[in-house]
């Protein structure tokens, strides 16, 4: 299986999946600490994919829904966004509500 149909599958398959650099954690650079963090104070259990882990996924990931940085979070299969949408999705109230939409 090559990367993107590994990336589609993960996407398919998680509610809410976060490619970041490094794990929740142990976050590897500030915009994954901080995304993962919104994420948490969520609530919900989510799934993540270290791309410093998988050099095929971070060589792909930007290519699967063109979006050119990392992290990326996905919500029910739908890029939502990187670090500045999900934190201000996070400081509105939107993303929990998101979340909540597709795990309850």
């Amino acid at each position: 299986m090559d990367a993107l149909e590994r990336i589609k599958e993960q996407v398919e398959n998680n509610k809410i999946i976060i490619y970041m650099k490094g794990t929740p954690q142990m976050p590897q650079c500030g915009f994954s600490s901080r995304t993962s963090e919104a994420l948490k104070q969520c609530g919900f259990e989510f799934a993540y994919v270290n791309v410093l882990m998988d050099p095929e996924i971070f060589q792909n990931l930007p290519k699967f829904a063109d979006w050119p940085t990392f992290p990326q979070v996905y919500i029910d299969g739908e890029l939502v966004g990187g670090c500045d949408i999900t934190i201000e999705l996070h400081e509105k109230g939107e993303l929990k509500k998101m979340i909540e939409a597709v795990t309850t």
